[in-house]
């Protein structure tokens, strides 16, 4: 029997930019895995959609579909939104077994992936212990995205980083600074030498250029890109797709 569809769910995005890294990122994954077959599909903005994906799969005669939000944290999109355009598929596609995988966070595999992009920006490795680190998420009016952010933040200062603290470009901040860039003036005033921003986001879009924004308007020294299709984040797409096979065949594949 052939494996799973690997179906990777992205938000979309009306900047070009968002639907293009994500192609390259499952672009990745199907060159880290030959012979899985890997699908996109978007919530909104973009094309294909996820039913016509799913209805397209069904036709071609697949049996068997694992749905992988292209989330960072569980909020609204991966507790609401996805759960519920895969329960009508289930509905009208019912020959086509479809289970939804894991979010993609918290990882070591994104610590990765966030420390090669921050090396890519210019910061070297001895550079942590005079280095303060922004950890700059989208945002989400779900609380338990935001505490997710926040205890990731505290679990990278363990790390080597003189000082790490979350900001987030909308809807939600921890304490009085939130906004990256009153983060980046906050680490200035308590001493910090170097600052680093680091986005926790995985494609471009409105939200990421805003946190872009915020850290050049405050001054940081370094300023990384988006995870993107980088190696790390494709193998955790992997990781999260063996780890929702694993009820169904009591085995991960490597």
């Amino acid at each position: 029997m052939s494996a799973p569809v690997l179906l990777v769910i992205a938000h979309g995005s009306r900047d070009p930019r968002h639907a293009a890294t994500v192609h390259a990122l499952t672009a990745r994954v199907r060159s880290l895995r030959p012979g899985l077959r890997v699908e996109t599909a978007f919530l909104d903005f973009n094309a294909p959609s996820v039913p016509r994906v799913l209805e397209r799969l069904a036709a071609e005669g697949a049996d068997e579909v694992v749905a992988l939000p292209l989330l960072l944290t569980r909020a609204f999109h991966a507790k609401s939104d996805i759960p519920s355009v895969l329960r009508e598929a289930r509905t009208r596609l019912p020959r086509l077994r479809i289970s939804q995988a894991g979010v993609l966070g918290p990882s070591p595999l994104l610590n990765a992936a966030l420390e090669q992009r921050l090396y890519e920006a210019g910061l070297g490795p001895g550079d942590r212990s005079s280095t303060g680190l922004v950890l700059a998420s989208a945002g989400s009016t779900d609380p338990e995205a935001g505490a997710v952010i926040a205890e990731i933040a505290r679990e990278l200062r363990h790390t080597g980083w003189c000082a790490v603290r979350p900001a987030f470009a909308s809807a939600v901040g921890a304490g009085s600074f939130s906004r990256t860039a009153d983060v980046v003036r906050g680490l200035r005033a308590d001493g910090v030498q170097r600052v680093a921003v680091a986005p926790y986001v995985i494609a471009p879009g409105r939200l990421p250029d805003r946190i872009a924004t915020g850290a050049e308007e405050a001054g940081a020294d370094v300023l990384a890109g988006v995870l993107g299709p980088s190696p790390a984040l494709a193998r955790l797409l992997l990781t999260r797709y063996d780890e929702a096979r694993v009820p169904a065949t009591g085995a991960m594949s490597a």
